[in-house]
């Protein structure tokens, strides 16, 4: 079955990446614009000094979104829930196709192991080579969504309560990413 980034999933992820109008570097480097588009996945190619409206970047957010939801889908061999999907997508989003493919998410997920694959999130918070600590808060963020809806991976993370206070666990570590 083939799914696609949940509203609140492309909610979720838009709020981690955050929406810049005018080109910038990131923090290693790379020109971005936008919802966390670099030019990598698909067009525009941002030069520096671009200037983008807010309906251009939620364009070209949706079109950038596609080529990482096709990856997951790939990349996975069993079932996900649609916050597993969603979490995956985020992490795709920001690690790339490659990265996500080879990744020990997938390995630990596709082996039916969700609890080392959520915890695998936490491996990702590197960039240019050292530990970015808004990366590991995003890491964490999506770990916690992944384990939204399954109670029995949950830990002192992810405390097994009612599928609202869990959702507040979401909205407190986003908000803490900012």
């Amino acid at each position: 079955m083939t799914l696609s980034t949940s509203a609140a999933g492309r909610a979720t992820l838009m709020a981690r990446e955050g929406c810049r109008l005018t080109a910038y570097r990131d923090s290693v480097g790379v020109l971005t614009i936008g919802v966390g588009h670099t030019g990598r996945a698909t067009l525009p190619r941002v030069t520096a000094g671009m200037m983008i409206s807010q309906t251009d970047a939620e364009v070209i957010f949706a079109s950038d979104l596609a080529p990482f939801e096709a990856a997951v889908n790939k990349a996975i061999t069993r079932a996900a829930t649609q916050n597993q999907f969603d979490a995956m997508v985020s992490l795709a989003f920001n690690i790339g196709s490659a990265g996500f493919h080879g990744s020990s998410v997938v390995r630990r997920f596709n082996a039916g192991d969700l609890g080392a694959a959520a915890d695998a999130f936490l491996l990702w918070n590197k960039a240019g080579g050292r530990v970015v600590a808004g990366l590991a808060k995003r890491r964490a963020a999506e770990r916690a969504q992944f384990l939204i809806g399954d109670p029995t991976q949950c830990d002192a993370a992810c405390p097994p309560a009612s599928l609202l206070k869990r959702l507040w666990l979401v909205l407190l570590t986003l908000h803490m990413t900012r």
